[in-house]
């Protein structure tokens, strides 16, 4: 087992990959204990892997297309007392892999978060709209999810064991990064924001994120992890919206001309509205069995993060 493991996954990074490697290595080399640096390459098309292995990383690849792929093989295949997990554009400093490493190991923490948007990330980066949708996400989940979050989307983490072996991956692509977050404030991990300075990607560097098909994809998750996390809230939110929409139909077209006429004109309307009102009490229901198996699953997860935390030792 490593005492740190670097993970860096990458695709077409040949440009920027040696030298993030090199920096790796210069600024963890007075940390004490087996250091490693992992590249993960993602089906480059460029020079990406003969620069990491000429830098000094231990290269290996996923052939499934994706960031949330190749993080999936990253903590399936390598046991580490801590992970720094590093994108591969040079836009980090990794000056602060020892500090972020010391967190985790003795304040016994399960995620740091290199948090760009309170430093420098604003100025540094050029894509407006990614200065826009990183508000966006980091105000959802924090409101959402009642956490205090900095910077959502940072590729820049570090990770105990425990938090890596009992994370299961199942985003496949850039919003592998929402998806962490909102399982750590969910199964009440202690997560640390630590400030970092944020530099905007070197000249011939382009990035992997589309705006609008990722940011669409993130979005989405964060849905769809309220409604995994949050059943009874979600699908109360749907079985009250249900109600408003048969109240909307059933007090003008029902009940009103039928105090004044003492007929129900509109048969249809009130078929429409009963099952509306119906539809509304199986989702409430529905939220509240999904809350009660969800409890379950949440003691359950804490036996198996036990399990792991043995196996550790």
């Amino acid at each position: 087992m490593d005492d740190l493991a670097i993970l860096i996954p990458c695709y077409n990074e040949g440009i920027t990959i040696g030298k993030v490697v090199k920096d790796c290595l210069r600024d963890t080399r007075d940390i004490e204990g087996r250091v490693n640096i992992y590249v993960y390459d993602n089906n480059s098309k460029d020079n990406t892997v003969s620069e990491a292995q000429t830098a000094g990383a231990i290269v290996r690849h996923e052939y499934q297309q994706g960031k949330g792929n190749v993080i999936r093989r990253m903590f399936r295949d390598i046991d580490a007392k801590c992970y720094i997990l590093i994108d591969g554009d040079d836009t980090y400093p990794t000056d602060v892999i020892p500090k972020m490493y010391r967190l985790t190991i003795e304040r016994n923490l399960d995620m740091v978060v290199g948090d760009r948007l309170s430093s420098s990330y604003f100025e540094e980066n050029k894509r407006p709209f990614h200065n826009i949708g990183n508000r966006i996400v980091r105000g959802s989940i924090n409101w959402l999810f009642k956490s205090n979050i900095r910077d959502i989307m940072t590729g820049y983490r570090a990770f105990s064991y425990q938090f890596v072996k009992s994370y299961p991956v199942v985003s496949k692509g850039f919003e592998i990064e929402t998806d962490m977050t909102i399982f750590a404030i969910e199964n009440n991990m202690a997560v640390h924001n630590e400030i970092i300075e944020y530099k905007d990607r070197p000249d011939g560097s382009e990035s992997k994120l589309n705006t609008y098909s990722d940011g669409f994809k993130v979005l989405k998750r964060i849905l769809i992890s309220y409604r995994d996390y949050h059943p009874l809230g979600f699908f109360s939110i749907v079985a009250m919206i249900l109600v408003a929409i048969a109240l909307f139909l059933f007090i003008p077209e029902v009940w009103v001309p039928y105090l004044q006429t003492g007929l129900v004109e509109k048969i249809p309307t009130l078929i429409v509205s009963a099952f509306l009102i119906i539809g509304a009490i199986v989702s409430w229901y529905s939220g509240l069995i999904l809350d009660s198996v969800l409890q379950k699953e949440k003691r359950e997860f804490e036996f198996r993060l036990n399990l792991i935390s043995k196996n550790q030792k």
